[in-house]
């Protein structure tokens, strides 16, 4: 399976860092938030990672070249102007295949095995082979008290009594982007909701380690604990 790192994003909300930084460089830990991505993907099994970018894009590829040096290889995806989630994804599918992949947001930090997605996404299309997507839930932040979607009986819905914040991190099948004109605009939830109508979304939460780094604040948080300040 394939996976693919969002970094397109222009970080407004991490102003003045992103104005000459992309924001998946920023750095915590010591190390670049999108590499942590790699090193885990690479350690989970994962060789081919496509990265699409927009804002400084140059020093994206610039700093991970095709990255031999993390044991995977890198096909970068360009975007003149962000075409937000799905319409990256869709932009990306041709470096995709047609075989379901893994998505990761470049702007999240977690633990997660990103082993079990993938099997998890296999097991699931193995009872419905008309499978669309499966999504990781985390518990809700204080910046999304109100969450996301809900998870019932493995199936991810758009409402329940008990809501949950979506990671970022999915498997998806290149038949949810159907619909979407390669290189146009597109929201991520419509497409999700649409397809969580027609039970085709199955999800599991996790509750381990994770962090929207957002802010500026957030980022320095997460920096502060990797150190062990």
């Amino acid at each position: 399976m394939k996976a693919m790192i969002l970094a397109a994003g222009r970080g407004e909300r991490m102003r003045p860092l992103t104005d000459t930084t992309p924001k998946p460089l920023l750095q915590v830990g010591g190390k670049p938030l999108i590499v942590w991505h790699i090193e885990r993907l690479a350690k989970a099994g994962f060789r081919e990672l496509v990265i699409n970018h927009a804002h400084l894009g140059g020093q994206i590829e610039a700093s991970l070249e095709e990255g031999s040096r993390f044991g995977v290889s890198i096909r970068y995806s360009s975007e003149v102007e962000a075409l937000e989630t799905a319409g990256g994804i869709a932009n990306a599918l041709p470096l995709l295949g047609d075989a379901p992949f893994l998505v990761v947001n470049g702007d999240i930090f977690c633990d997660y095995d990103f082993s079990n997605v993938a099997a998890k996404y296999d097991e699931q299309v193995s009872l419905n082979s008309h499978q669309l997507a499966h999504l990781v839930l985390v518990a809700n932040p204080e910046h999304n008290g109100a969450g996301d979607f809900g998870l019932q009986n493995g199936k991810v819905v758009e409402s329940s009594e008990s809501m949950l914040t979506f990671s970022g991190i999915g498997v998806y099948s290149p038949e949810l982007f159907d619909g979407i004109v390669r290189g146009s605009k597109a929201k991520l939830a419509p497409l999700l909701r649409a397809a969580m109508a027609s039970g085709k979304v199955t999800g599991e939460y996790y509750a381990g380690r994770w962090v929207d780094v957002g802010t500026p604040e957030r980022l320095k948080q997460l920096d502060e604990s990797l150190h062990g300040r």
